[in-house]
């Protein structure tokens, strides 16, 4: 049965209660500590706490909740199988991951980001529970549902979309996302036709052990070769190149082609990698023929890579509000002044397909 919780009165900004949070977990044991750490501050309200797929797909039937945090390994469905019945049925609740199987690199992590998850936490033993694992548990809930949120964001709102028609063309696609970037490249990325030829470039945030994975979901969703960029890479048609874990990945001509250069210097948003090197090296070398698209994801990082295109005469397009799990990557970007349009993943998809920009 789910453990029913009443409601807190503390209120937010704007005048909304706490956000509600289902718990879904087979240990009986995780579902407790982890309810106590989700209500100590008053910050959230556990809603439910329940041990099966099964019984959080039948608590979301009569229940609204905004976050859903989901084990992955659990008898009978797991939590990876049920991910996407589990997000049809939250109805626009964020999922978090907590899951022993959510380290680094392991790629039932990158799985679950690719299927819509907004985010991931590794599961310690429940020994271990206490400490670091409750506190960063708590700002990534925080951090999903706009509880608070960093001072350097700015206001969730949405720029006025600007219409796209058809433009010029463009040679390259450099795509930056960070939080809730993986789903929206995702869904983007399937609106690509096999024969699309214009190289991609992605910096995604992600630690250095997943890339690997993350180049190989891309691949699978693209149905194009992706790599994880090296030092002096070629850029080359119909191909993807993703950013590594460990470095910045820059754009550089070499006379009669284009190629990747690697660096480790300290970016101005504090990002490894960063959006903005990748930004400001396209700008350079392909002046106004580039089309730079940002993602759902946290803080400002590609915001001065995107004033370069936008100062070269190339394009920047962003996702909107609504279908970013956060909106501060691309909301900084719209709040500038500075998005050539503000669209769904599915509408930047199909604008990149058909090789237009808004004019």
């Amino acid at each position: 049965m789910p453990i029913q919780t009443a409601p807190s009165q503390e209120r937010f900004a704007g005048g909304d209660a706490p956000p509600r949070v289902l718990i879904v977990d087979d240990s009986a044991v995780a579902r407790a500590v982890i309810a106590r750490a989700v209500e100590q501050r008053g910050r959230f309200v556990v809603a439910g706490a329940v041990s099966s797929a099964a019984a959080a797909l039948d608590f979301l039937r009569h229940t609204r909740v905004e976050g859903i945090m989901l084990d992955i390994q659990m008898p009978g469905v797991t939590g990876l199988v049920a991910l996407p019945d589990l997000i049809a049925a939250g109805r626009g609740a964020k999922v978090l991951i907590v899951s022993s199987s959510a380290s680094d690199g392991a790629a039932a992590t990158i799985k679950a980001l690719a299927l819509g998850a907004a985010d991931t936490l590794v599961k310690p033993d429940v020994g271990d529970f206490a400490g670091r694992f409750s506190v960063e548990l708590v700002e990534k809930l925080a951090r999903l549902l706009a509880v608070e949120l960093p001072a350097e964001l700015p206001a969730q709102r949405r720029a006025p979309d600007l219409p796209v028609t058809a433009g010029h063309g463009f040679d390259v696609v450099a795509i930056g996302a960070s939080t809730g970037g993986i789903h929206a490249l995702s869904v983007l990325l399937r609106e690509l036709p096999t024969a699309f030829p214009v190289p991609i470039v992605i910096t995604q945030h992600l630690p250095e052990s997943f890339m690997p994975y993350f180049a190989a979901q891309v691949a699978l969703l693209s149905n194009r070769p992706c790599d994880v960029a090296t030092d002096c890479m070629r850029i080359r048609p119909g191909r993807v190149i993703v950013a590594p874990g460990n470095a910045h990945m820059r754009i550089v001509s070499t006379g009669d082609a284009t190629a990747v250069r690697l660096s480790h210097e300290p970016s101005k948003s504090g990002c490894m990698p960063s959006v903005d090197p990748m930004f400001e090296s396209v700008a350079e070398t392909y002046g106004s023929r580039a089309l730079g698209i940002v993602l759902s994801g946290m803080g400002r990082d590609g915001c001065e890579g995107a004033r370069s295109l936008i100062d070269r005469g190339s394009t920047v397009v962003v996702q909107d509000q609504a279908s970013s799990v956060v909106w501060g990557m691309p909301g900084a970007i719209a709040g500038a002044g500075i998005a050539s349009a503000v669209l769904t993943p599915v509408e930047i998809g199909r604008l990149t397909a058909a090789r237009r920009r808004p004019a």
